[in-house]
């Protein structure tokens, strides 16, 4: 399946994202459990990590330095906000 187009990435407090999809749904993704090592550990830096951006064209997120988290699990572990 291919995932819907992001339209909107916000960071939240405690290493959360906020995901608005084109199909109107919208999901909190927790990037927490990824924050390990020397690469994705420099996410715990809160100002870079609250300088997500989508990828162009909305079929991903990542930061300045390439950490990403795969569109399919963004869609697939993010819980939904109702």
């Amino acid at each position: 399946m291919l995932q819907p187009k992001i339209l909107n990435v916000e960071p939240l407090e405690a290493y959360k994202l906020r995901l608005d999809y084109e199909t109107g749904e919208t999901k909190v993704f927790d990037v927490l459990p990824y924050i390990t090592g020397d690469w994705f550990g420099q996410l715990k830096n809160n100002d870079y990590f609250r300088s997500v951006r989508l990828v162009s064209g909305g079929s991903g997120i990542e930061w300045e330095n390439g950490q990403d988290i795969a569109p399919h699990e963004l869609y697939e572990s993010g819980n939904l906000v109702q």
